[in-house]
């Protein structure tokens, strides 16, 4: 099982945080197996790490009357 240390906001401290479908092909939300759920080993807060970055869409703003 993959493990990593981080910052837990419901224990408030570091802690060791396990990866919830390590194993390929055993995330359903992620096909080629790089979950991106996490839980916390002591209280089971759950952690989401890796999402892909979106290219941000931008409007034209219109005018707006005062």
């Amino acid at each position: 099982m993959t493990r990593l240390t981080r910052y837990c906001t419901g224990c408030s401290d570091e802690r060791l945080f396990e990866q919830f479908h390590a194993e390929p092909g055993g995330c359903p939300d992620v096909l080629d197996g790089d979950c991106p759920e996490w839980g916390c080993t002591e209280c089971g807060d759950a952690l989401l790490i890796g999402f892909p970055v979106r290219e941000s869409v931008t409007r034209a703003s219109s005018p707006r009357a005062a």
